[in-house]
């Protein structure tokens, strides 16, 4: 299992204590310093099931500066794949991949329905 994090977002630090509090193994990935590339967000985008918007950070400070609530309907899927894919900081985490299981940010309850 992987755990897409920023280590300084108060919401990453409660789904690793949700993690390691139900004994969960995964290994830490940075989202900043280790940027999710255009194939690795088509691929989790493809499996998660999700709109392509759930993989946004829309309360981040970048994603409101670029005023992405106005561009992201007119552009492509691709272009916002590519988008997603230059920078960390527009990423929704934290991200959770686990085979076909592809999760972002963090409900408890759907955490514990599809992580248990």
């Amino acid at each position: 299992m992987l755990f897409i994090c920023y280590p300084k977002c108060s919401t990453c630090q409660k789904a690793k204590k949700w993690l390691e509090g139900h004994h969960i193994d995964y290994s830490e990935r940075h989202i900043v310093e280790d940027n999710p590339t255009y194939e690795e967000l088509k691929d989790w985008f493809d499996k998660s099931g999700l709109p392509l918007k759930r993989f946004f950070n829309t309360s981040g400070m970048l994603y409101k500066e670029m005023k992405l609530k106005d561009k992201l309907p007119d552009m492509s899927e691709e272009e916002q794949l590519n988008l997603l894919s230059t920078n960390g900081m527009l990423v929704k985490r934290p991200i959770i991949v686990d085979g076909d299981t592809v999760l972002t940010g963090f409900k408890e309850a759907e955490w514990e329905e599809k992580l248990r």
